[in-house]
């Protein structure tokens, strides 16, 4: 395994699968509220929220400076968050997908 290889998946731990069992393990979003600010500081949440919020926006094809400029982000985050987008573990996608198959069935019987 070459060190990149190596570095990829040194933060797939035991402790971090059981954390991510944990929260699939969550009923709704009222517990994962209360989960989510038990464990983390309010930077933490904030930090998530605004890399969430990018993710949502680079969907649209918004230019990377008006995404920073909405979120606050920095055009860096910004960056980071489309390397991961398009090269990463597909969880941003896949998390987008279902996002948008929410809203057209919210949509649909509305």
């Amino acid at each position: 395994m070459t060190e990149p290889e190596r570095h990829r998946e040194t933060w797939r731990t035991e402790g971090l699968r059981d954390l991510l069992e944990t929260v699939v393990s969550l009923r709704d979003v009222n517990e994962a509220e209360a989960f989510f600010r038990d464990l983390c500081t309010l930077s933490e949440l904030e930090a998530m929220a605004h890399r969430w919020e990018v993710a949502r926006l680079l969907e649209e094809e918004l230019p990377y400076g008006e995404i920073a400029r909405r979120t606050g982000a920095s055009t860096t985050t910004v960056t980071r968050v489309s390397h991961w987008l398009r090269h990463g573990e597909g969880g941003y996608r896949l998390a987008l997908d279902r996002r948008s198959r929410r809203s057209r069935r919210r949509a649909a019987t509305a």
